[in-house]
């Protein structure tokens, strides 16, 4: 069990990319802080050419966006800044926070199947499992 809060080698490190329409992508980066090695690993075949980035302060992203050549936004949480207009990171802390509540009933994952529990979570969270036989069928299909 994790000693401390936060970010760090501790906690297992699931990277969300979140578009407004609530499309979401994830990736287990292993533990600690995102790298930019990471990063570029994960993002780009995913991020649309004229995407704009938008991040908490950390500073890996920002040396990704200029090394990938993508615009880039930071929001400095730690400053207390939630949203300057329509740039927040409010999306994918909303999902975390869903995701995280929704992981209790476990009471603990291996983070070797993180990443799986991510994937069950976004069906969930698309709200397209509605009835038992659709969850049945995705169950099959993803199997």
């Amino acid at each position: 069990m994790a000693q401390r809060r936060g970010i760090n080698r501790e906690h297992d490190c699931l990277l969300v990319a979140r578009d407004r329409s609530g499309q979401t992508l994830d990736f287990y980066t292993g533990r600690g802080q995102v790298t930019v090695a990471q990063l570029h690993r994960y993002l780009p075949p995913v991020l649309p050419a004229d995407v704009l980035l938008i991040s908490d302060g950390a500073i890996a992203y920002r040396h990704f966006a200029e090394q990938a050549g993508i615009t880039h936004e930071a929001v400095n949480v730690k400053a207390g800044v939630r949203a300057r207009g329509a740039i927040h990171i409010q999306n994918v802390n909303s999902w975390h926070s869903r995701f995280k509540s929704w992981l209790v009933r476990f009471r603990g994952v291996a983070s070797r199947y993180l990443i799986n529990y991510s994937g069950w979570q976004r069906l969930l969270d698309a709200r397209r499992l509605t009835t038992p036989a659709r969850l049945l069928y995705a169950a099959v299909q993803l199997g």
